[in-house]
Formats: structure tokens, sequence, C-alpha cells
């Protein structure tokens, strides 16, 4: 249990450096504040450490503390000096303090901005990156409390904790003084140390996921004694699945006597077992999980897949018991897939692991899957299962308190097992961490997201994720943005997922088609059309076509240099007497693997309809599936269909639904099939992912490939053109982004000369400051043309004309021609509704317009007229920047009026924005084209368009106090651009949770 923290006389309690993290094995602990509650752990603690390390601590033998050191090591003021301690089962594993001093070296207070700090971990924990962790948090805690640099002394025979310095990817000197290193760090965090940040992240996180999916024993606690019921149902898919490692039976109801159940050890608790139990599948009631994970966690093991449902679907009491049982699973290292999770499969020949409710685990395949639901597992198993795709490994993690999607990119990033990631997410904990993560996996294999709950506003029922209030259309933008494959159905996910995992990148979007039936090349080639696509026309091999001919055609497209996929399109043949003959799939699918084996490596899929066995064919010609295992383990044979639910909820009925479930995962019709083989590695231009070592040779249909070149992978089929087509053109749209991701764009540096970082700060700290609210406020037009103009934004004046002699003024002041515009909030931006008037030459006209403007709306004092010069004429446009607390700054752009309003054309990009990225944001949209000479008119100036984006994206992204801008109209000339109107929004900046030490989420 954690202490109860006594009130420091200087600092309160700092709660918010408390923080779950996770080890380089794998395993999580609990970085905390330490307290004065804590001298007895820090006693106990010391004494397990060893001599050795005690002397580099204090470079003398030290064999004990005496009680004036632990006074010392637990009283801090929490300002000037802290004490962090890393806990596991609530005992030390690891410490570290920083003490504030002078120029000198002695004990100071603020200003001094240097401290002295001193790590010490336990031996047994050494090389789990417990030092590493403590860096970085008693860093983020020194900057907090204004100290720039760390100070310190480390005996050179010291090199564990030398390179722990080394490493951190700091701004630091050394030097050799009175027998001892001296180091001085420079706490400002610099690009190296936040990529060696978020590499430790990264392998630290895939290591947690990779031991829950590759266990060397697993426990199943509350496998009933009688067939059926949510724990012996997946102890026999377990066991039926061939699993590698050690299974045991675990209920503290079992009597005595029995030894064995379904064929493994039986036990009453974790207790009698005699090794370390890896994975435990948790599978009780949730008033008896506590008592299960405790008794996990004191026996070793290293993590938890809970399917036992009562959390936070339940609301606001189960939310809390979830909250409390991850709490307390990584009090004790462990992570947890679930609660109310369908369970975790992983394929490997090695592993063979099926902890789910699944009654079948998929062939090994190179696909990895995510759920966050278990029905919609359900579905994409078996839509995937009839597709003929195998999958590396699954995991449906229900409420997903813990191992989340992020996870699961992490792990899939280096999995070489795997080539495409597939997700379906109703909910992103950490958005911002998501797509970078996205992005990464991206850049090397592909990765297809279904998002649910996109319209609703709020989180499924057991999700306790913040919720974040962007459109979904701008989190549509911001995943392509990443590299994401953004698809709306897990049928859609299903077909792009075995086009990805069997077939090359396309190099572009020229499409050949050919085939048997003229109408169906036709739709084939509509459909290309719709979705972007350029086909040539469809070649027609008529109906009297034969495999041999169909092979021909493919091999010839293949060969020709001026396209870059083919779409086979086929209809049954006709015999004689004109019924349609359906048995000739073997052959055909033979013949178009032979010519998908001889030629270049281009994208292959077909289109058919009702030609029995073609489909199956297509799959099975490059099977790589190892065959299917009975348990090696004595037993008895797997119990009937589950039927006792009584030990959860009806949720978990799940088992009994697959056949209901997989007819709305897809139409189609074909037989399961084994791995597919990753020809598309060998795509031009695209960079290289991880290989894994050779699979089992293929079936004897598949033909041999030519020295040099991998085997073919399968090819996908499908029953309607429109879904090949979608597949493919997602296909592409994703080879184009990764070739562009391999040179990514960068920030003009021409920026830096206009800009005034310093100024425009000031100018922040002064409005916040005149008017302290932490809702923030929004700046008046001149108090914003200021700011802007600090970062190169010039935003055209206007002068109010409270009367028509004012309005006289102004003009004269201006210079004609001028504007005249209502600003009231219910008339801003409504030229439709008669507020403004433009082109105003001379004061006679605009003594009338200021008359016919008061006569149709109302009284100057409701009106707030204002007068503005005239722009050079161009096409209007709007530019906003805001920012979401889950999502961070975003930056979007569209043509001002109807097109963004009205129809929602708008184009969306995380900032900061590359010139890469600015230049994709103008383009993006569907009105585009008016931007660049529609209809005969003259091009507008995207280059200073796009400078415009850049500097915007600056700002925001230079002072998260600016949490809303709205440049709107921006008028684009064929020459410039001139900003009519700025609204600025500037608050407190919301917290980030994409910087500062790595830390796990807490909902």
């Amino acid at each position: 249990m954690e202490p109860k923290p006594e009130q420091s006389p200087h600092h309160a309690y700092p709660d918010h450096w408390e923080a779950d993290v996770v080890l380089r094995d794998g395993g999580t602990a609990r970085i905390r504040p330490i307290t004065t509650d804590d001298a007895e752990r820090l006693v106990s603690f010391y004494e397990q450490v060893s001599d050795e390390s005690k002397y580099y601590r204090f470079f003398a033998p030290y064999p004990r503390l005496s009680d004036r050191d632990v006074h010392r090591f637990t009283h801090h003021d929490y300002v000037d000096r802290v004490g962090l301690a890393v806990t596991i089962g609530g005992e030390f594993i690891g410490t570290v303090r920083y003490d504030r001093i002078d120029d000198r070296g002695r004990p100071a207070s603020a200003p001094a901005d240097e401290a002295e700090v001193a790590f010490l971990v336990q031996d047994a924990h050494q090389g789990r990156g417990v030092a590493s962790a403590l860096l970085e948090h008693i860093a983020a805690v020194a900057r907090e409390r204004g100290i720039r640099r760390f100070a310190a002394e480390v005996l050179p025979a010291n090199n564990k904790m030398i390179k722990v310095f080394r490493d951190a990817g700091y701004t630091q000197r050394r030097s050799f003084e009175d027998g001892s290193v001296h180091l001085t760090l420079d706490l400002e965090p610099t690009e190296e140390s936040l990529a060696v940040q978020r590499g430790r992240e990264q392998r630290a996180e895939a290591r947690s996921v990779q031991r829950l999916l590759a266990p060397g024993s697993v426990a199943v606690i509350g496998a009933g004694r009688t067939p059926g019921g949510v724990g012996r149902t997946v102890l026999r898919n377990l066991l039926t699945a061939g699993y590698t490692g050690r299974a045991y039976a675990v209920n503290r109801a079992f009597d005595e006597g029995l030894a064995t159940l379904d064929g493994v050890p039986a036990h009453r608790s974790l207790g009698e077992i005699d090794e370390q139990v890896d994975l435990a599948v948790i599978a009780v009631p949730a008033h008896q999980v506590p008592e299960a994970v405790a008794d996990c966690g004191e026996h070793g093991v290293q993590g938890l897949v809970v399917v036992s449902a009562g959390y936070a679907e339940r609301g606001a009491d189960g939310r809390e018991l979830q909250r409390e049982l991850v709490r307390q699973a990584r009090s004790y290292g462990m992570r947890i897939i679930g609660p109310n999770a369908f369970g975790i499969i992983n394929t490997a020949e090695n592993v063979r692991l099926n902890a789910s409710l699944a009654p079948e685990s998929p062939a090994r395949g190179r696909i990895g899957l995510f759920t966050q639901s278990g029905a919609i597992g359900i579905a994409l198993l078996s839509g995937l299962h009839r597709r003929g795709a195998g999958l590396s490994s699954f995991i449906s993690a229900g409420n997903r308190a813990d191992v989340s999607g992020n996870d699961f990119l992490q792990y899939s990033f280096e999995d070489p097992d795997t080539d495409v990631a597939l997700l379906y997410l109703e909910s992103l904990g950490n958005p911002r961490k998501f797509t970078r993560l996205a992005r990464r996996t991206a850049a090397v294999k592909p990765v297809v997201v279904v998002k649910g709950a996109r319209h609703s506003g709020t989180n499924p029922p057991g999700h306790a994720v913040p919720v974040s209030r962007i459109p979904d259309a701008t989190v549509s933008a911001l995943m392509r943005q990443a590299g994401v494959i953004r698809v709306d159905t897990v049928t859609e996910m299903v077909d792009a997922g075995i086009l990805l995992a069997g077939q090359p990148l396309p190099s572009g979007p020229r499409v050949a088609i050919l085939g048997n039936s003229e109408s169906l090349g036709l739709l084939t080639y509509d459909a290309c059309l719709a979705e972007g696509l350029r086909p040539r026309p469809p070649i027609d091999l008529t109906t009297a076509a034969s495999p041999q001919d169909f092979r021909d055609a493919l091999a010839e497209a293949l060969a020709d240099a001026t396209c870059d996929a083919v779409i086979v399109t086929a209809i049954p043949w006709v015999g004689e007497d004109g019924e349609a003959e359906t048995g000739d799939g073997q052959v055909l699918a033979a013949a178009l693997h032979t010519a998908v084996a001889g030629g270049s490596a281009k994208p292959v899929a077909v289109v058919h309809v009702e030609i029995g066995g073609l489909a199956e064919a297509l799959a099975a010609a490059s099977s790589t599936a190892a065959p299917r295992r009975r348990p090696t383990t004595a037993g008895t044979a797997p119990p009937e269909a589950p039927t006792d639910r009584t030990a959860l909820t009806d949720r978990e009925a799940a088992t009994d639904r697959t056949t209901e479930t997989d007819r709305t995962a897809s139409t189609d019709r074909q037989a399961p099939t084994g791995r597919t083989t990753d020809t598309h590695r060998t795509t031009a231009n695209a960079p290289a992912t991880p290989h894994h070592p050779a699979a089992p040779a293929a079936p004897e249909a598949t033909p041999p490939a030519p020295e040099g070149r991998p085997r073919p992978g399968r090819i996908p089929a499908y029953p309607a053109a429109e879904r090949a087509v979608r597949a493919l053109a997602e296909a592409v749209k994703y080879a184009q982004w990764r070739r562009q991701a391999a040179v990514p764009g960068k920030v003009p540096e021409l920026l830096d000369e206009t800009i005034d970082e310093a100024g425009a700060a000031a100018l922040i700290e002064a409005h916040l400051a005149a008017a302290p609210d932490p809702r923030g406020r929004q700046l008046g037009h001149d108090e914003a043309r200021e700011l802007l103009g600090r970062y190169g934004i010039d935003v055209r004046p206007t002068l109010p004309a409270p009367d028509p002699d004012a309005a006289v003024a102004a003009a004269a002041r201006l210079g004609y021609p001028v504007a005249l515009k209502t600003t009231a909030p219910h008339l801003r931006h409504r030229a439709d509704l008669g507020g403004v008037r433009l082109d105003l030459t001379d004061e006679d006209a605009l003594r009338r317009a200021y008359g016919d403007l008061t006569d149709l709306l109302g009284k100057p004092a409701e009106l707030l007229p204002v007068v503005q010069a005239m722009a050079p004429r161009g096409v209007d446009t709007v530019v906003r920047a805001s920012i979401d607390a889950a999502a961070g700054a975003v930056l979007s752009f569209g043509l001002a009026g109807a097109p963004s309003e009205l129809l929602g054309d708008t184009a969306h990009r995380l900032v900061p924005v590359t010139d890469r990225d600015a230049a994709e944001l103008i383009r993006s949209i569907r009105a585009a084209p008016v931007l660049f000479g529609w209809r005969g008119a003259a091009p507008v100036d995207t280059a200073a368009l796009e400078e415009l984006l850049l500097r915007l994206s600056r700002l925001v992204d230079d002072h998260p106090e600016v949490v809303s801008v709205a440049l709107e109209p921006v008028v684009v000339a064929p020459q410039g651009l001139t900003a009519l109107g700025a609204a600025v929004r500037l608050a407190p900046p919301p917290a980030r949770n994409d910087l500062g030490p790595r830390r796990l989420p807490s909902y």
C-alpha cells in the first residue's frame, strides 16, 4: 500500500510526480516522491544493496544508514531537496535525489539553478533501465523547480552509472577531479534526448506486449471442474491450439485430491505451482479478481489477461473498480489486457497460444490484429479466416484499461512476424502518441484502422479515457498525415489487409484491367476512376478465354512498364449446352499464379463472379500455414461448447455467437488458408521491414519463383469490383505516402530571420497577466495584429466608423478604394446578408453605403461598422489553428464561405507542419482547382499561401498559450495575399501528455 504522505512545511506533496513506467524488460514499476513515512522501506532497501553498489554511491564502505541519514533521505521540501523512489509491490528497488547547490557546491535555494544528483539501484534490478527512468523523471522535476543543470560525481569504475548519464542524450560536460569523474548535464531537452527517451519507450512497451504474447507458462484462473464456463473454455482453446509452453488450471474451489484438469496440472492457488508462471488468464467474477491479482503478483506473474466483466462498462462504480484493478496490477509490475477482454492469440510455431474465447486458432500469417471489441474481434477473425488470411497475433483488449492500441503499434513495429497491422479502435487515449507511433510504424509496414464511435462524441462504455472534441473528419485527416490507412468498415479492413499482406505495393495509380467479361471490366474501370486511379481501357478476353489466355494476358500486363497494378475480372465459362461451368477455379488460379511468379513485382487482385473454387485456390496456392496440431499435453478431449456463463456475465457468451457474427464480417465464401509471403517488401522506394526466417514450402500448386525473386504471395479475390478497387486505391495512396515519407519535409530557414519569438512571448505574457482568467481571453483586432506581426503575418488594419463622418475620416487615412463592413458577431463574414460594401471609391459612395447599411441592418451601435482598405482581387480562403487537449495543435485550411462551412471541404494537419505538409494542405481540398486556374482564371500565389501556413504553424507551436487563431478571409491574389480579419484567443496552455518523461496513462 502506498504511504500517506506527510505534507512538507515548504511545499505540498506533488502527487503529479507519481507515474507508472514500463522498464526495459517489459515489467512495470511505480515512481513516486519519497515521504517521511518511507523510513522502514528505505532501510530495507539499503540492506539489500551490495557492498560494491554502496561503495559506488558513497565513495567509501557504508554498510548501513544512520538515523540521521534516514531522516535526511526521507525529509524533502520538494523544491530544493527532492527524492524519488521506484517501487514494485510497495517496496523500493531504486532511488534518486537531488540537492540544489550554488556555484561553490553548497546547499542553496532559488534562484540557484544547479543541483547535485545521485542514484542507487538494487543489484537484483540493475540492467532493467531503472536508473534511466529515474533520470528522466528527476530531470523533469528539476526543470519544474527552476533547475537547469545536474552535477554528479561518479567513480571511474562505476561504468553503469557513467553510461546512464552518457546515453541520456542531454548536453553534458565531463572532467576528472580528485579521483572521480565530474559530470554536468544541461537539462534542457534536446532532439537527441527526446529520441533516446522515445526509443527506450518503444523497446520497453514492445517488450511488455511480447511477454504477454509469448509466455513460457500460462495459468487459467477460474477454470471450472465441469465442462463449460469461460475459464474452462479458455483452457480448452489453449490446449486445442497446441500451446508449446506449460499450462495450469487454477481454481480455489478444486478438491484437494484433484491432480489434473483436461490433462494439465490443477491447483487451488498459484503458490502450489513449483515454477514461476508468466501469464495468468483471470476468469472469475469481478469481486474475486483482486484476490487473484494479489496471488499473481506475490508469485511473480508477468502479465494478466482479465476476461472478467463488471467494470467500467457498468458505470461509475465499475469504473472505480477498473482503476483499482490497474493500480493493483501495476504495483506488482504486471500489465493487463482487459478487463472484459476476449483474449489473445499468437500463431508463431514456437508458441501457438490461444488464450481467448475464440474456439479455433487462426492459421499462421503475416497480419497482426488489435480490437477494442470482442464482437468485432470475432467478426474480423471470421472474415480473415474465410478469406484465407492468417494472423501473426491477435489482441482483443476489452475495456483497454492498460494495454492499448499504442502498445500494439510499439510491438508491431519491430515484430518480424507481422507485415500488416490492423486495428479496430473505439477510443484514442493519447491521440498525439498514436499519430507519432503510427507514422513511424507506417514507414515500414501498413497500418489499417477502423474507428468506431465516430460521431457519438462520447467514448463507448468501459473506455475511461479523455474524450477528444475534434471532428471525425479532422481525425481522419490526421491519420492520413501519419500514413494510416483509415477505412470505414471491418469488411474494408479485411479487403485492404489481405491485399497488403499478400501483394507488393504499387508504384503508381496506373491500373490494367483484363478479363472475360466486358461488363465486369467496365464496372471495374468506372470504380477505378471514382477512386482516383488511372485505369487503362479494359482488355476483353471474351467469354471463350481459357486459363492459358488469362495467364498470357496477365503476364503481358505485368511486363508492361505503363501499368502499376492489375485487376483480373472473371465470370464462369459457359459450356456448349449453355450451362455455366464453375468448376475450373483451381485451373484458373494456377494459371494466374504462374503469370505472377514470372512477372514483375506488381499487385494483382481478382474480381470474380461465382467461379467455384477460385477464391479458395487463389488463397491455398500460396498457403504457408503450419498444419494443425493436437495438444501435446496428455489429457481429456476438449469439452463441448460452454453452456455455463454464471461465472461472469452474458457478454462472455460471445463464443456461442460465432456463427451469427460470421455473417456480418464479409460476404465472401472462401476457405481458410495459412500464412502469406511478404512480397511487398521488394517494392521500389519502400523502406525494408524486418525479415522473418523462411517459412515452410508452399504446396505444389505454387510455381517456383525465378531466381532472385520472392515466392509470389496469395492473390486476393473479391466478389465485387468496388471492393477490390477500393482496397487497391488505399494501397496506392499508402505507397505514395511511404515514398514521400522516406524524404521528410522541412521548415524553411528563411522564417527564422523574420520571426520575433521573444517579442511574441512578451506580448502573450502581458495579455494573460492583464486579465488572469483560466478560460483565457480573446484579443482585440489591434492586439491580434500586433501578435501575428511578430511572426511576419500581416493583417490589414481596420478603423472604427461609429458615424458617417468617422467613416470618411478613416477612408481618408487609409486611402480609397475602401470597404465598409459590420463587425457585429451575427453579421461577421456574412456578405450574403448585406453586411459588407466593397470598392467604395470616394466620399459620396462611402456615405451612401453607410446610409444603406444602417437602414437595412440597424443602428451603428448594433452593427459596429469599420472601414478597411481594399485588397487585390483573388480567392477568399480561411486559415485556422486550434488546440485540442488530446490531439494537440491542428492547422486547417479551406475556401471561405460555402465550400468550408456548408460542404465541410477543409483540410487539416498536425502542427508543426513542414513545407511538404503546407503544400499538401492547400492541394488536398476538393475545391483546390480554384487556386490553380480553374476555368481559365489566373492561378493565385500558392507559394505565399504556403508560407502563411508555415508561419502560423510556427506561432502556435512556439507558444501553446495561443489556443485558437482564425484568419478570415485571407484573399490570395495572383501576386501575394492579404489577411483581412484575425481572431486570436489566449489561454493557459492545456497539459500535454506526450512530453516529459515516459509514463503509462492513468485514467
